[in-house]
């Protein structure tokens, strides 16, 4: 059956969060003069990425809000280098404002989404908040693509892989499931999530780093897509 609809992960799979989140870490490290606390600078990315992968799903969970993460986050990361801060949340404003200056979008985004234009319908299903997700597409240039169909997990209740978020993307667009396809960059949140909710799952795999389960189709650029 032909796929009508598109529905995107945002975070490394249209926006290369990875790699903005880095810079923007090591600029703002370097700002507060806490870069000689670490053995190198790949030391520091890895803990506030471990750190990151521990609290966030806390936050999809319900027990933190979206700021709470943040300053979760923050208090773990400075008390292992034994430093405190009297406002986390100053702390971690200070790193996204570093951060948010510089997002970058992966090369093979702008072009697909022109592609896809008109062909079908395009929405974006994101477990993250829908105001931060927003002020993310619109300072890339990718919000108009999307218009109002942007469905985050803070606002509707629940996160990915629950199949209620991917079919309420669905809804979103005015669509069956089985028209509509979800493109993300992790197998398992992402294209296990989409498949056993009933959508034609994309797993974006840049990195090529791994293989697929049955029902799950394997890409590893946007222009490697076919949607019939």
């Amino acid at each position: 059956m032909t796929i009508r609809g598109i529905l995107f992960d945002v975070d490394d799979t249209l926006v290369d969060y990875s790699s903005t989140a880095r810079a923007g870490l090591l600029r703002h490290l370097a700002a507060e003069d806490l870069l000689g606390h670490f053995e190198s600078p790949d030391t520091a990315v890895a803990l506030w990425r471990e750190i990151e992968e521990q609290e966030y799903p806390r936050f999809l969970a319900g027990e933190l809000t979206f700021p709470g993460q943040q300053q979760a986050r923050t208090a773990r990361f400075l008390a292992h280098i034994g430093v405190a801060v009297d406002d986390p949340a100053a702390w971690f404003a200070r790193y996204v404002a570093l951060r948010d200056i510089a997002w970058l979008v992966f090369p093979d985004v702008p072009p697909a989404l022109t592609a896809l234009t008109g062909r079908a319908a395009l929405g974006v299903v994101s477990n993250s908040s829908r105001a931060h997700q927003i002020g993310k597409l619109r300072s890339v240039g990718l919000a108009a693509h999307f218009g109002e169909a942007i469905l985050c997990s803070d606002e509707f209740g629940s996160a990915k892989p629950d199949p209620g978020i991917f079919l309420a993307g669905c809804d979103m667009l005015g669509l069956p499931p089985d028209r509509v396809a979800y493109v993300g960059d992790r197998h398992d949140v992402d294209g296990l999530g989409a498949r056993d909710a009933g959508l034609h799952a994309f797993w974006l795999d840049r990195a090529a780093s791994g293989t697929s389960h049955e029902g799950v189709t394997v890409i590893h650029s946007l222009a490697d897509m076919s949607i019939g």
